[in-house]
């Protein structure tokens, strides 16, 4: 299960980097060359650009998506639809997003 990371409010400084170790955090030059603060994350299999500090319900209405009418799925993992308000998108997250079709 997809763990809460409380999301910040603004995109991170260069000077919290400095004390990531890149050996241990491979993304870490993509952090730095993010000079605007957004995130690369892929959506259903296409790559986009995402503001930095927002949440997975605040993603979703940003393509037009009801959060509670959607499953999501991140990095191969489901995200409970209680914690999409608290989950924050990370860099490098992929997500699958079904929604369901009501019909006969």
């Amino acid at each position: 299960m997809s763990r809460a990371i409380p999301c910040r409010a603004s995109p991170p400084r260069p000077e919290d980097l400095r004390s990531i170790a890149p050996a241990r955090h491979p993304s870490y030059l993509h952090l730095l060359m993010s000079v605007d603060g957004s995130l690369s994350i892929r959506i259903n299999g296409e790559n986009r650009h995402v503001p930095g500090g927002i949440t997975i319900a605040q993603m979703l209405n940003e393509l037009g998506l009801d959060p509670q009418r959607v499953a999501v799925e991140r990095n191969l993992e489901i995200v409970p639809r209680s914690t999409l308000g608290e989950a924050c998108v990370e860099d490098g997250d992929d997500f699958e997003v079904v929604h369901f079709v009501g019909g006969g």
